[in-house]
């Protein structure tokens, strides 16, 4: 609003001047024709206001995107949360002129990459323009992007040319990249806009570091030292809230919980650095086994468990199946032992709590166990005795 005010009073001053100007020229110089003079006068007025207006629109807009840049900075230290920052970042960066398409890459969990984008479609997102530069950039770069001749490219929304900034953390090494797009084809962005991308991407970076790191941590207290899977406190928070969002949305929900049968005599056999190699033999074959939207934990010393959101207790038997077979190729001790695994299966019903639902499935688990092991069981419905 200051900025506002401020272009305002220039308007006036500058429009008192050419008036002030206008009448000292009529006071020193009597026109030999007043008529023609008065209207050139006005011509006059007319094309410098309309100059004033233009150059007074321009600058209210910069001054208004400079403004939402500086709310933008001023809310990233608000939030740690990575995706949350980098939505907020190439918003920023939609707003500079003569740019269609963005794209933020930032490096995340175990290396695997995290991709906001936009004004991209799924073409482009799943394979987006290249800088052409194999590994991290050392400095800001621009590419323009030729096609083959064999292309018609008349008229297509084709991305015709990037510009490619490095996102340098405190260690100066590139934890990511700010890509910027356009696509027409006769267009090269203003140095002043590439430098004001620039500003975005290093404004940003402190922010972007704090949500790693605190990434980091939660992955850290989140996760099982040994078996890498989730660990029996971030079970039951994730078992909680599923329960009540498959509750309140009426969705199917699947729990199955695992023993690794006879695992002390294992350990008592082959020793209990041996048994830890078990246990994470078993983790891997668990992780292997589960889809990408099920939640797979180590809830004890040789239990572990599988949250299945939007699956029914067949689903969950099916997922038992897979990882019993996968169990077969897991041979334990000198005589080649095959490691068996019970599991007891629930499906979440109408008014269950996830603790019931937990105990339902654990008492499965412990039938199973009185069956002969090596097997599962799918809990009774909370109504049966």
């Amino acid at each position: 609003m200051a900025t506002t005010a401020v272009i305002l009073v220039a308007a006036a001053l500058i429009a008192a001047a050419i008036l002030g100007v206008l009448v000292a020229r009529r006071r020193s110089s009597p026109p030999p024709e007043p008529s023609t003079e008065l209207v050139r006068a006005v011509d006059q007025m007319r094309h410098k206001m309309d100059e004033l207006a233009q150059d007074l629109s321009e600058a209210l807009e910069r001054a208004e995107r400079e403004t939402r840049r500086n709310r933008l900075f001023g809310e990233l230290g608000g939030t740690i949360d990575l995706e949350e920052i980098m939505d907020r970042v190439l918003d920023a960066s939609m707003e500079l002129p003569g740019f269609d398409a963005a794209m933020m890459v930032v490096e995340g969990q175990g290396g695997a990459p995290v991709v906001a984008t936009r004004g991209m479609s799924p073409e482009e997102t799943a394979k987006p323009p290249t800088s052409g530069v194999a590994g991290a950039l050392s400095g800001t770069i621009t590419v323009t992007y030729r096609y083959g001749r064999d292309q018609d490219i008349t008229g297509t929304d084709l991305i015709r040319g990037g510009v490619f900034i490095p996102l340098v953390g405190r260690e100066l090494r590139a934890i990511g990249t700010l890509s910027l797009f356009w696509r027409a084809s006769d267009h090269e962005p203003e140095p002043e806009h590439i430098e004001q991308a620039e500003s975005i991407a290093e404004s940003s970076m402190a922010s972007i570091e704090n949500a790693r790191r605190f990434g980091e941590a939660r992955k850290l207290a989140e996760t099982d030292a040994l078996t890498g899977l989730y660990n029996q406190r971030y079970f039951h928070e994730t078992l909680r809230r599923e329960v009540m969002r498959a509750q309140r949305y009426e969705r199917t929900l699947a729990l199955v919980v695992f023993d690794l049968d006879d695992f002390k005599s294992i350990n008592d056999e082959i020793g209990h650095l041996a048994g830890d190699r078990v246990l994470s033999q078993a983790a891997e074959r668990l992780r292997e086994a589960v889809r990408s939207v099920d939640i797979a934990c180590r809830i004890g010393g040789d239990e572990f468990a599988v949250i299945l959101p939007e699956s029914t207790a067949a689903d969950a038997d099916q997922l038992y199946r897979r990882v019993h077979n996968s169990m077969r190729g897991t041979a334990l001790g000198p005589d080649a032992q095959r490691l068996r695994i019970s599991a007891g299966i629930a499906e979440l019903e109408h008014g269950d709590t996830s603790a019931g639902l937990f105990e339902r499935a654990d008492g499965a688990l412990y039938r199973a166990k009185d069956l002969g092991k090596d097997r599962a069981d799918v809990a009774r419905s909370s109504g049966q005795s």
